[in-house]
């Protein structure tokens, strides 16, 4: 009775000791994913539409759109913030989203040493040029994106910048180009 399990055992390791090795080496090589793994997310700007379904549909409260009215009634993207370390990777804002704004992206490797790098901020689309005698309004969109951005973070903190203060998070913003975001690790689109 024993004996006869003993063999089977051996049997089923002697057989994988001569197939193909199935471990990746990873991190030295990347790893074979597929297609449709949940990773990281990528969000297009300039496809948002600022309907706000992703924030509404998410379950942890992770995604803050900030958006302005327009002249013409619709709505602009000024900023759009992810806060992933509450995130539960559901997919339920990338189904959601009715313009494909927001995807999966199969970049998995999100671990931080800081609680504050796991906040993706991407600003809105730039806003159409001015009319002749106009003033640009890149000038007053960028200080209410970097206010809000500093008006939402803890005291003391900043998204992905060393040293933290409400100002340096200001400045973070400020200097971001559109569609893009201010962790070393990637998450722009």
């Amino acid at each position: 009775m024993f004996g006869i399990g003993l063999v089977q055992g051996l049997y089923t390791t002697a057989k994988r000791f001569f197939m193909k090795k199935v471990t990746q080496r990873y991190p030295e090589v990347p790893p074979d994913l597929a297609p449709r793994s949940k990773g990281s997310f990528a969000f297009d700007a300039d496809a948002c539409i600022s309907c706000c379904l992703c924030s509404d549909v998410c379950p942890n409260g992770v995604i803050k759109v900030d958006y302005s009215v327009g002249e013409d009634k619709r709505r602009r993207l000024e900023l759009y913030r992810m806060n992933l370390g509450y995130c539960l990777f559901c997919g339920l804002c990338v189904e959601v989203c009715p313009k494909s704004a927001i995807v999966f992206k199969t970049d998995f490797d999100l671990a931080c040493f800081r609680k504050d790098d796991n906040l993706f901020v991407w600003k809105g689309p730039l806003p159409r040029p001015a009319a002749a005698g106009q003033a640009p309004a890149a000038a007053v969109a960028g200080e209410a994106t970097a206010a809000a951005v500093a008006a939402d973070l803890p005291s003391g903190s900043s998204p992905n910048a060393a040293g933290g203060g409400q100002a340096q998070a200001a400045a973070v913003a400020a200097d971001l180009p559109s569609g893009s975001s201010p962790n070393a690790a990637g998450g722009g689109s």
